[in-house]
């Protein structure tokens, strides 16, 4: 069964850092591309960043490019997205998702919020 689980997220002042990380369990990691996406209030969810299998290509939604980086280690099935120079408009629930099997699978999300 898979499992994703996010924590890291929090409240930041802007032009703050803040890395999240997502622990996945229940299938081979590192046979899986990942990704991130957010969803703001009143908004649809979106993709943020993605990274395959390996690590060696990211891609990333050109509202955060040279912000954010995303990353993964293979041995901790864990996907990391560190995020700099935040912004209000950055504020939304962060959510881990993997494709696996036809069917996209989603963590419970962690909620970032950047405020003064």
């Amino acid at each position: 069964q898979v499992q994703l689980v996010e924590s890291g997220g929090g409240l930041v002042q802007p032009g703050g850092s803040l890395r999240v990380s997502c622990a996945a369990s229940g299938f081979t990691f590192s046979n899986y591309a990942m990704s991130w996406y957010r969803q703001a209030p009143g908004k649809e969810r979106e993709l943020v960043a993605g990274i395959t299998r390996a690590g060696s290509i990211t891609n990333y939604a050109d509202s955060v490019k040279g912000r954010f980086t995303i990353s993964r280690d293979n041995v901790k099935n864990t996907v990391y997205l560190q995020m700099n120079s935040l912004k209000p408009e950055d504020t939304a629930v962060y959510y881990c998702h993997v494709w696996r099997n036809s069917r996209g699978h989603w963590g419970q999300g962690t909620q970032v919020t950047v405020s003064s």
